[in-house]
């Protein structure tokens, strides 16, 4: 029996005043998406309007979760909206799962016009959680300013949205499902996929897997701890980690994604990657690494629980990619940090005779240096690393790269980062985030603090802290200038650098959910004696670095002006 085609409904709504995208796309409390009539359908509509409406019609899209909850009721609302706004054919993920990484992979893959990811990254899941939509662009990176721009103004006007509100799909069955639309020529497709083989494909292509497969099953066996934190990354640790490689299925831990992730923030740090880091401090195991709810950022500790500062991870990297046959392969072109990240890669890319980039916080600005062929790698403080085989940092690549490094120098985490240190200095540095503040006083604050950084005077100041003495050599709100298409970003952090190179770094964030402004302040100093490099264990970051932090709580008042005795988290 025929059935009709499925209508093609138009439906009248009012804009939302708090649709700005930030640097993960649009973050807010679950209840506001799951509650508020037509918020979640007005967002999308904006991200689909602001695609012209020539590339959009009958393009292809990909789509993909985390796995929070709301995500299979958001994937469905995406599918009819896609279907109504003239999307030609949707690739989602196995039950809607996709990592970032691999939507980014696929992405390109396919050269889909774009993707939309749901995930609100390590911010807690379940129905008092957080939810996020983001949207990343034809290189598959995220949307550079311009773009959310674009969304935004969408958003700041819109009066109407369509939908097909009688299309259904069924995520957890493999391959196509197709369906003809009122006033469509062509149906609508909707291709569910395997969620990790395409991303695994592209691994294989830039690893050697025999030698990490070595590594962990030979007879030096490396026993590896994985904590895939209830996210998305479970079936990609299991599938590529145990299956591929070979590791015990015993090693990886927390592999079903849960809605509410467990119960705890799927944040790959100390703080919350307890279990991690307990379960390597006794000892049993010579690796381990934690992912965040979408797989874009890890953790790596070693044996006994020595963690790798991410700033330090992605220089050691640096100077280690020769053995990745990717790059042996391609040539390494130049490497890239945001500005709050230590200057430990500086030094990797001065040694290496590469260009250096500093850019501000927020994965797109690496995506121009990628996509002109400046940059081979690039990181940022807040555990994410990744290099120009997707536009996303990409946590399991990392934990490969790792994997290889330890292989090709049959050495252990810790060995290798006290030779990097002995060998290019260590930088001391650590993250202060101040959550949840009042909007207005943290704008004062910032405000504030930059009025003082930018007098005269300031740059001859000196700050005594005991038997320390640091000199300001320079001051500045920082500036951003692309060096490909010459777009200017500003207001991206107050910094200040001493002559001894230390730093103070002060930056209202970006990432939150709409429940408060964070501040972030960065303290970094850098230690060349290989001598003391040696001698100090991990863990001993505050107590280098109290001078400066002492500095940064004097000029800036931040206890005074917030209420807080102290910052929600250091890292």
């Amino acid at each position: 029996m025929e059935t009709s085609p499925i209508p093609v409904l138009t439906v009248q709504t009012a804009p939302f005043d708090d649709q700005r995208p930030g640097t993960n796309g649009l973050r807010r409390k679950t209840a506001v998406f799951e509650g508020k009539k037509n918020y979640l359908q007005n967002y999308i509509q904006s991200v689909l309007s602001s695609i012209d409406l020539r590339d959009r019609q009958g393009c292809t899209m990909v789509v993909g979760c985390d796995g929070r909850y709301f995500s299979r009721a958001a994937t469905e609302v995406i599918v009819q909206m896609a279907a109504a706004n003239g999307i030609g054919r949707l690739v989602i993920g196995h039950n809607g799962l996709l990592s970032t990484p691999a939507v980014s992979c696929i992405i390109r893959k396919i050269k889909a016009i774009g993707g939309i990811i749901l995930t609100a990254s390590h911010n807690p899941g379940g129905p008092g959680g957080d939810f996020g939509i983001k949207f990343n662009v034809a290189n598959g990176g995220p949307s550079p300013d311009t773009v959310m721009e674009r969304i935004y103004q969408v958003s700041r006007t819109l009066e109407e949205y369509a939908i097909c509100p009688d299309l259904h799909i069924d995520l957890s069955r493999l391959g196509r499902q197709e369906f003809d639309l009122e006033n469509k020529f062509k149906p609508f497709r909707v291709e569910i996929v395997d969620s990790v083989d395409v991303y695994l494909q592209l691994l294989r292509n830039i690893f050697d897997f025999n030698a990490i497969k070595s590594l962990l099953t030979g007879p030096d066996q490396l026993k590896i701890h994985i904590d895939a934190m209830n996210g998305v990354m479970g079936p990609y640790v299991r599938r590529i980690l145990c299956d591929e490689l070979g590791a015990p299925a015993n090693s990886a831990v927390n592999c079903v994604p849960l809605e509410d992730f467990g119960g705890r923030p799927p944040e790959p740090n100390l703080t919350y990657a307890t279990s991690l880091v307990d379960a390597m401090k006794g000892g049993d195991f010579g690796f381990g690494a934690a992912f965040d709810a979408d797989g874009d950022r890890y953790m790596i500790l070693g044996e006994n629980g020595f963690f790798v500062n991410p700033s330090d991870s992605v220089a050691i990297m640096a100077a280690n990619l020769s053995t990745i046959p990717y790059f042996r392969q391609l040539g390494i072109k130049g490497f890239a940090r945001s500005m709050a990240t230590s200057t430990a890669l500086d030094r990797v890319a001065k040694a290496m005779k590469l260009s250096l980039y500093e850019t501000p916080t927020g994965w797109r600005y690496f995506g121009n240096l990628m996509d002109s062929g400046r940059c081979s790698l690039c990181g940022e403080e807040s555990f994410g690393t990744g290099s120009d085989h997707i536009r996303e940092k990409d946590g399991l690549w990392s934990v490969l790269v790792w994997l290889s490094i330890m292989a090709a120098r049959k050495q252990g985490v810790e060995q290798i980062n006290r030779e990097h240190w002995a060998k290019f200095g260590r930088n001391y540095f650590c993250r202060f985030d101040y959550e949840g503040l009042d909007p207005r006083a943290a704008f004062y604050l910032m405000k504030d603090l930059e009025s003082v950084i930018a007098d005269k005077a300031f740059t001859s100041q000196k700050f005594a802290v005991g038997d320390h003495i640091y000199s300001v050599e320079r001051a500045d709100n920082f500036e951003y200038i692309d060096p490909v298409d010459g777009t200017v970003a500003r207001n991206q952090g107050l910094r200040i650098v001493f002559t001894d190179a230390s730093r103070l770094v002060f930056r209202m964030s970006g990432s939150g959910a709409g429940t408060g402004a964070t501040i972030r302040i960065y303290a970094e100093s850098c230690e060349r004696d290989p001598r003391e490099t040696q001698q100090r264990d991990t863990g001993t970051e505050e107590v280098v670095l109290g001078p400066l932090i002492a500095i940064a709580l004097k000029i800036s008042n931040v206890h005074e002006r917030t209420g807080r005795r102290g910052p929600n988290v250091i890292t």
